[in-house]
């Protein structure tokens, strides 16, 4: 993503069909102790298209900062 004042974006993006094609995957290969746990992409879709991207990366950027908010503990003051 790639924003007018600058600032670039490289997001890693998955499909919420893919969230439990990895899974099964990891139970298969014995990976993240056979599926119990996957380490998250930044932002899951409904479907891995342009529009749908587009549309939502729109609708984050209307809402704040890409990342506070795809990244929320990160920036979190509490403790």
């Amino acid at each position: 993503v790639d924003l007018p004042d600058g600032r670039h974006y490289g997001i890693n993006v998955w499909t919420y069909k893919f969230l439990a094609t990895a899974t099964r995957m990891d139970k298969k290969s014995g990976e993240n102790l056979y599926g119990l746990y996957q380490t998250p992409p930044d932002l899951f879709v409904k479907e891995l298209t342009r529009e749908c991207i587009e549309k939502t990366i729109s609708d984050l950027l209307q809402k704040g900062n890409l990342e506070e908010l795809l990244n929320p503990t990160i920036f979190s003051d509490e403790k």
